[in-house]
């Protein structure tokens, strides 16, 4: 805890900056935006995005409809708004809905209008990826085979190329209409639609499909394309959207860290990342003769005069920010959740006024009726990557899994939504770097800011503690030193702190502590921060007298009350100034804030699992142990007995665990196989086993217990797996459920669609060893060490999700 110590010292010189006061915000010179009579308009100005007129910053996260099944839609959707998700991104993959040609198929899993407006039912807006090619590790980049031969100019302005573009714009359409944003049908949830992905060299190409998209009677409040590699944009009819990724499985097999990592971990006013993508840039993706070709440069080369972002008359909106990472046969990153925590608040730091994210909900590759929709060395690209498994290791992973950065993002989403018509005007400086000095940025109008602090990179290239911190900020007429004596910076720390910001009667508070959410309940209001582990909390309060504040230690230094609260971070760490308390919370409880409506109130919920908010109430899936909710306004159902919570704006309620585990019994493998070394593709890297190969695979079979497929409506049974190898895949019969290239992390499976089928018969697990001379990359923090080839199985567990309503 921080004292107060009347001694003289020197402490060492602060970092210093100072912030003047913001440029003026303008219109951005864009041919897009809503007219000023449009209900709920979307305007663009230089700095930020505008809703009716306010300052807004957009949520947006990654799920492809078709790489899940129908009947998860609406939960999984609800989840991602309870993640604090306000703009649902989506890919339309050709491929899947007109395989064979002039068979354009919108059923089932294909179903893109049912998608869009149940997402629009659950309170989202849409942006839709439409292509016609996608990418997102997809075959062909989502062209259909017979389109991929056909002796066209793919990807231009052949006038054969844009006839069949124009067909599957029509077709898009026609499922859509109705559902588009627009001055005539406001109520529309498509607010946005990005044309074609990662073109570099063709920015009149990209301005006529969106004319062409706008021909068949697409209309949208915006219209964006990929900006990253330098691309060559039309100027004016798209809006750049941008990528940052913490670790690539694009990158070699003998690659670290990747040298782009540190970028995305350091505040920038650059936009760009000219890596991204590159391999897949460097071959001819357009046709069918794929060829290979510089893997570096190509697109720095294609723009000389290329600002990388940095000036751009418009907002900083990214796309694809890693929400974890894919995996190919060759190179396998482990991305860890606080990689994809701090890269993301890094780039609010940065500037950012739209946060989008790729992937954030996982999902499986579609098998169709003549091919599987994997992205593949056969077809041309450079990466082998897995048939079925599409996990991503996204916030919420392929069978819905809701992981430890969907909740680290959803507390940082809460701070977008409850104060970011404040942030987002606030313009971005970055102080000279220091060598040894920590990584930090203010965004600030000149009166009132926020300081961003990173401390956090990937384990492999970890930061180290950063002794004597403090920082001087120059805010207009205004000085602050916070905290006001030096401390250390623990290794793995980033967070946000207000500087001057104003909260209901607080007219002025600085404090070492990142902002959650606020909200107001008859006179009271609560505003609830995240301390940062290792930093004492400490307010610096302006306009309010010291015997005003309760809950903590006061002094009085230059008309500015400093405080420190009386106890620890947690539930009772409260400090009152009014009517307002503000709660400080420890970081795991931080991760437990949820926000929605519970039986018609706005409702903060303390929840320290898996959930979502539906029609009615909160929806707590419940872990295998009993735990506790706690509500604020308190809620008002009487099923469930209060927990004592005296000192605590919370009230709290018991709640029961759920189903307990079902334990498998999994045969040993009797051989360790290992796949025959190969490399393919146009950059010669590491081939995956083909389907041949696995006639030679260690293979077992596991009974699944009809009482670990029994579960409620809705709920679902899944099976992990706790494993070491290479590669496994996972059959019913001949049918492949799903498969895994083994990169340190289990093996999630979800049971609920084969429950007929695994009553007659088992699951068999084909699988190859980890070789110990593989030269595949694989995290060093997991990598089997020794001279042996390794397959195992340590645990094969059903955990079947169970649910209970609060209301």
């Amino acid at each position: 805890m921080t004292t107060f110590d009347d001694a003289p010292q020197t402490p060492p010189a602060p970092f210093t900056v100072a912030v003047s006061a913001s440029p003026a915000v303008v219109p951005a010179p864009l041919e897009m935006g809503d007219d000023d009579t449009t209900v709920e308009r979307l305007q663009l100005t230089s700095r930020f995005v505008t809703r009716n007129g306010e300052p807004w910053i957009p949520v947006m996260g990654e799920y492809h409809f078709s790489r899940d099944l129908p009947e998860n839609w609406e939960r999984e959707l609800r989840k991602m708004k309870a993640g604090g998700i306000s703009v649902l991104a989506t890919y339309v993959l050709w491929i899947v809905h007109e395989e064979i040609r002039g068979e354009l198929r919108w059923d089932g899993r294909r179903d893109l209008r049912r998608f869009i407006e149940t997402a629009d039912r659950v309170g989202l807006r849409v942006m839709l990826r439409i292509g016609p090619w996608a990418h997102g590790e997809t075959r062909n980049g989502g062209f259909p085979d017979w389109l991929q031969a056909l002796p066209i100019g793919h990807r231009s302005d052949d006038p054969a190329y844009l006839a069949v573009t124009r067909r599957w714009y029509g077709g898009i359409e026609e499922q859509v209409r109705g559902l588009l944003h627009t001055s005539e049908n406001p109520e529309g949830p498509i607010i946005g639609i990005q044309v074609d992905n990662e073109l570099y060299d063709d920015g009149p190409h990209l301005a006529t499909l969106r004319a062409l998209a706008e021909e068949v009677g697409m209309r949208a409040s915006l219209w964006t394309a990929t900006g990253w590699g330098g691309a060559q944009l039309p100027r004016g009819r798209v809006l750049p959207v941008y990528a940052g990724y913490s670790d690539g499985f694009w990158e070699e097999s003998d690659t670290g860290w990747p040298d782009f990592g540190e970028m995305h971990f350091t505040y920038s006013t650059v936009r760009d990342d000219l890596s991204v993508g590159a391999d897949v840039r460097g071959a001819d993706v357009r046709g069918a003769d794929l060829r290979v070709a510089d893997l570096r440069g190509t697109a720095a080369e294609a723009d000389p005069d290329a600002g990388l972002g940095t000036d751009d008359p418009w907002p900083f909106v990214t796309c694809e920010l890693g929400g974890g990472m894919a995996v190919a046969y060759h190179r396998r990153p482990l991305v860890d959740p606080d990689d994809v925590a701090a890269l993301a608040l890094t780039k609010v730091g940065s500037g950012s006024a739209w946060q989008g994210y790729y992937m954030y909900h996982g999902g499986l590759q579609v098998l169709g009726e003549l091919s599987s929709t994997q992205e593949s060395q056969a077809t041309g690209y450079p990466n082998d990557v897995p048939v079925r498994d599409y996990d991503f290791f996204a916030p919420l992973g392929t069978v819905g899994a809701q992981r430890p950065h969907f909740h680290a993002l959803r507390q940082q989403h809460l701070l977008l939504d409850a104060f970011g018509a404040a942030l987002a005007p606030a313009a971005t400086t970055i102080p000279a770097r220091v060598d040894g000095g920590p990584r930090w940025a203010v965004r600030s109008d000149g009166d009132r800011g926020f300081l961003f602090l990173n401390n956090h990179q990937p384990a492999v290239a970890a930061l180290p503690d950063l002794d004597d911190v403090h920082f001087d900020v120059r805010l207009g007429d205004h000085a602050i030193t916070v905290p006001t004596a030096p401390i250390t910076v623990p290794a793995g720390a980033f967070a946000v702190w207000p500087l001057r910001q104003m909260y209901p009667d607080v007219p002025a508070l600085t404090v070492t502590a990142q902002p959650i959410t606020q909200i107001t309940d008859g006179d009271r209001t609560v505003v609830l921060f995240a301390a940062s582990e290792g930093i004492d909390v400490e307010l610096q309060v302006e306009g309010v007298d010291a015997v005003a504040i309760s809950g903590a230690e006061v002094r009085l230094q230059d008309g500015v009350v400093h405080a420190v609260p009386s106890v620890p971070p947690g539930l009772d760490c409260e400090v009152g100034i009014g009517d307002t308390t503000l709660v400080f919370l420890d970081r795991a409880t931080a991760e437990s804030v949820w926000r929605g409506d519970v039986a018609g109130r706005d409702t903060v919920i303390l929840w320290a699992g898996g959930g979502w908010f539906d029609d009615d109430g909160f929806t707590a899936v419940l872990g295998d142990r009993a735990g506790a909710l706690g509500a604020f306004p308190a809620l008002r159902g009487r099923d469930l007995e209060p927990l004592a919570a005296e000192g605590s704006v919370f009230s709290r309620r018991a709640v029961v665990g759920g189903a307990a585990p079902v334990p498998l019994d999994v045969p040993a493998f009797s051989e360790r196989p290992t796949v025959p070394l190969r490399t393919g593709g146009p950059a010669g890297r590491f081939s995956a086993p083909a389907d041949d190969d696995f006639a030679d695979a260690a293979t077992v079979e596991v009974h699944v217990p009809r009482s670990a497929l029994e579960t409620g409506d809705g709920e679902r049974s899944v099976l992990t797996l706790d494993w070491t190898g290479d590669v496994m895949r996972v059959m019913i019969g001949d049918s492949l459920i799903a498969d895994q290239f083994w990169y340190g992390r289990p093996f999630e499976i979800d049971l609920t669609p084969h429950r007929e089928a695994l009553a007659a018969q088992p699951l068999t697990l084909r699988a190859f060893a980890w070789a110990a001379d593989s030269p595949v990359y694989v995290d060093p923090r997991v990598r089997p060490v020794g001279g042996e080839d390794v397959l195992e199985i340590r645990s094969a567990v059903v955990r079947r999700t169970a649910t209970a309503s609060f209301r």
